[in-house]
């Protein structure tokens, strides 16, 4: 009996197909598989395939489309037997199908639904080479590794890539399994030669494997942190169940809280302010500590919290003390002593500590800041001192909104928070040299500060709450009135500090100076000894000023030079032990004259320094500036030519004003009086000149020195020597008041004036200059021009 021939599946299978169109994945041979059914086309397909041979086609569409056609397909699928079907309740059908070969459309017979093609079976190329048995191997190997580290990898399908006997068949199992795009599946599936199709698949294995150990490097990267964090929560939950057990603030938000409604509970809020703070607290309490917001509302609690809310001490200070500090502190300058110790007076009667503002004006270096200092020192108060020079950003003041990053108060309530005190001393300098930008003014933010009326409310931008500053006693210091604001000099009590003389200034140097510097440059109290004619030495010919700043530095400049030769000489440098280098830089040491050239130099001013009226056109005026008192040299000369009247030396319109009335009443009176031809004036170009021209100069008060500069180039005749004047000229020849007579008094003994011509108006004002101010100078009151002519020009 012969054997029966044995037929392979392959061998059955029609050349004729019908096609189910896959819009997912595409599916290679030798996969038993379920596939779902929804279309009725492809359902009609599955029907007539079971009533026959159970024989379809499954082809992957080039795009997702509703309604496939045959122009839709890739020309590479695969040949399925279906083993099974069930019929679903909505219609469809739910088929397992065997795949059996790769096949290529090789001609087409129905375009649409349901879609029957004409085939050709594709055969595996190079299938039995040592390449390909490698390939095999390093397939399953890397397939291992990846089932491994990938539960989604079950049992079954390790032991089926193992089972798996054909190279071919290894490819289109693991390339089916692989996580990779179906437009890569589908390019391996069209792929025959086994070797090159082995070798895609291998790549994909790679960039899985990849894949796989990023994936399992963020993983432990997660697990770490989510260890690090439930540890630190345990941790945590373990330190608070102990601070609870000790008694002790749980965390460190709710310490903060804690401490925050303690104190702010303590100031018995009322209204408004209650309500903010208790607001402000229970958002504290409910803000996470890590989000942005939490700083803020803490810092803002802070302020509130470190602010002196309470009611103002009461004010014990008694004024002979007070008196005696302010003496202690400060030589000369009775009038501003005896003005103090009156305003302390007044207020230690009425204890009524509100509207308090000093105004002290003077040149630099007269002692201004130090004064204040004294004042919160005689009253026992805290003191804080900020400077509004140069200042254009009226949030300094104000403070800016919580809104901004960086915000903080203004300078009022940083004050009150360092002080700790509801009625301190401030001290607010330099006040005439504020600005104003796009930033806002600060003089006008200062104004509601200053204001009685207003600052028993004040509010600040970054608190934005009412705060009383009313209890504050504000000091303020400037160098002249001239840019300060009327509002905020009608709010004030005006105290003027002149300059010093130079015996005065002895006299300070021999107290304060001396000893300060000597401290200062590391040398023993009396090792310097200075006699009082090296004083007025330094103090005319080096430091000359209203003030005592430049005296200050250049006994400095002598102690670091004289300090400086202690440590380079020859017996210091060769001594043998501490105590004999000890003995030499504690040597007394007495300054004479020669010292003071060698150690200073030569002289910055000299007796030519001083200024004289000592030719025709020439006069001497006093005028006061920022600087302090100070002369003026005015000068006039006559060119020949055309008439005319020209003006130099930085004069300012009032200035100007002056001159030009000073010019119509000389040219008057030498008319009447008959002292030159009518013609005179209109011959010659007179021109009028302030020396310094540097210097910005105005002011009403040299009409009359001008007129006198004038009259004196028309005589040609020189005035009296050792005099000067000051007054404001009326085109009728009245000479009218001015003001800064005890400073202009300063300068005019500054410069070895002997004789002073004043308006009489202001004889009332001499009581206010010290005797020894006045001491060695003839005033002489005139009331008109024609006065001044007679004294300047008398023998």
């Amino acid at each position: 009996m012969s054997e029966p021939n044995i037929v392979t599946v392959e061998q059955t299978l029609s050349n004729k197909l019908c096609i189910i169109p896959l819009t997912g994945r595409p599916i290679f041979p030798g996969i038993f598989t379920p596939l779902m059914i929804n279309s009725p086309d492809d359902t009609n397909v599955v029907e007539k395939a079971t009533e026959t041979d159970g024989l379809i086609g499954v082809v992957m569409t080039k795009n997702d489309v509703d309604f496939p056609t045959a122009e839709d397909l890739h020309s590479v699928g695969t040949a399925a037997r279906i083993v099974k079907k069930i019929n679903l309740p909505d219609g469809g059908v739910n088929i397992f199908i065997s795949t059996i070969k790769r096949f290529r459309i090789r001609k087409v017979l129905s375009e649409k639904a349901p879609i029957v093609v004409i085939v050709d079976y594709l055969e595996d190329e190079e299938d039995d080479t040592f390449e390909v048995k490698a390939l095999t191997r390093a397939l399953l190997s890397e397939m291992k590794e990846i089932s491994e580290n990938n539960p989604l990898f079950s049992e079954e399908m390790r032991l089926n890539i193992v089972n798996i006997d054909y190279p071919g068949k290894v490819a289109d199992f693991i390339a089916s399994i692989l996580n990779v795009e179906k437009d890569d599946q589908q390019r391996i599936l069209e792929i025959q030669n086994v070797r090159q199709r082995m070798e895609q698949v291998l790549v994909f294995i790679k960039k899985e494997q990849e894949l796989l150990r990023i994936q399992k490097r963020i993983q432990n990267e997660i697990n770490d942190r989510i260890e690090k964090s439930q540890r630190d929560y345990f941790l945590r939950e373990e330190l608070k169940a102990i601070k609870e057990e000790l008694g002790m603030a749980v965390d460190a938000k709710s310490s903060d809280y804690q401490k925050f409604k303690e104190k702010l509970d303590s100031f018995k809020f009322e209204g408004e302010i209650k309500e903010t703070v208790d607001s402000e607290l229970e958002k504290f309490a409910l803000m996470d500590a890590n989000s942005s917001e939490y700083m803020i509302s803490r810092n803002y609690l802070e302020t509130i919290a470190a602010l002196p809310w309470g009611e103002p001490e009461v004010e014990e200070y008694d004024l002979i003390k007070a008196k005696k500090i302010l003496e202690g502190d400060h030589y000369g300058l009775e009038d501003v002593k005896k003005r103090i110790i009156e305003y302390l007076a007044v207020r230690r009667l009425k204890k009524d500590s509100k509207g308090s503002i000093i105004l002290l004006v003077g040149p630099p270096g007269v002692g201004k800041t130090s004064v204040g200092l004294s004042i919160a020192n005689a009253m026992n108060k805290p003191f804080f001192r900020f400077s509004v020079g140069g200042m254009r950003d009226e949030a300094e003041i104000k403070g800016h909104r919580r809104t901004y990053i960086g915000a903080m108060p203004g300078k009022i309530i940083q004050g009150l928070k360092i002080s700790k005190s509801k009625s301190p001393v401030f001290l607010i300098d330099e006040i005439d040299k504020m600005g104003s930008s796009y930033q806002g003014d600060p003089a006008s933010a200062l104004l509601e500060v200053l204001d009685p009326e207003q600052n028993v409310a004040f509010r600040d931008h970054y608190l934005d709450l009412p705060f009383d500053v009313s209890n504050i006693l504000f000091i303020l210091t400037a160098n002249s009135f001239d840019s300060i604001p009327e509002p905020l000099l009608d709010r004030a009590e005006i105290i003027r500090l002149s300059g010093y003389i130079d015996q005065e200034k002895v006299e300070i140097a021999k107290k304060y100076l001396i000893p300060r510097s000597l401290e200062k440059n590391g040398l023993k109290k009396g090792q310097i000894k200075y006699s009082k004619e090296m004083l007025l030495l330094i103090a005319n010919s080096y430091a000359r000023e209203s003030g005592v700043r430049n005296f200050e530095k250049n006994l400095d400049k002598i102690h670091r030079k004289i300090v400086t030769e202690f440590l380079t000489s020859e017996e210091y440098l060769s001594a043998e032990n501490d105590a004999a280098r000890n003995s030499i830089v504690t040597e007394k040491k007495v300054i004479e004259a020669k010292d003071v050239k060698t150690y200073l130099g030569n002289p910055l001013f000299d007796g030519e320094e001083i200024k004289k009226a000592d030719s025709s056109g020439t006069a001497i005026g006093l005028a006061w500036t920022s600087m302090g008192g100070d002369t003026l040299a005015i000068e006039a000369v006559s060119l020949a030519g055309k008439e005319g009247f020209k003006l130099t030396g930085q004069m300012g319109d009032v200035m100007k004003e002056s001159a030009e009335i000073a010019l119509s009443w000389v040219r008057s009176y030498v008319i009447d009086e008959q002292l030159c031809s009518p013609d005179w004036f209109e011959k010659n170009t007179i021109h009028l000149h302030i020396p310094e021209g540097a210097t910005p100069k105005d002011g009403p008060s040299a009409g009359i020195t001008m007129a006198t500069a004038l009259l004196s180039l028309i005589k040609d005749k020189s005035i009296k020597q050792n005099l000067a004047m000051t007054g404001e000229l009326s085109l009728t020849g009245q000479v009218l008041s001015i003001g800064g007579l005890k400073e202009k008094t300063v300068a005019a003994k500054r410069n070895k004036i002997k004789h002073i011509i004043i308006p009489k108006q202001n004889v009332r004002d001499l009581d206010d200059i010290p005797d020894h101010v006045k001491k060695g100078l003839i005033f002489h009151p005139v009331s008109k021009m024609k006065e001044v002519v007679e004294l300047v020009f008398a023998k």
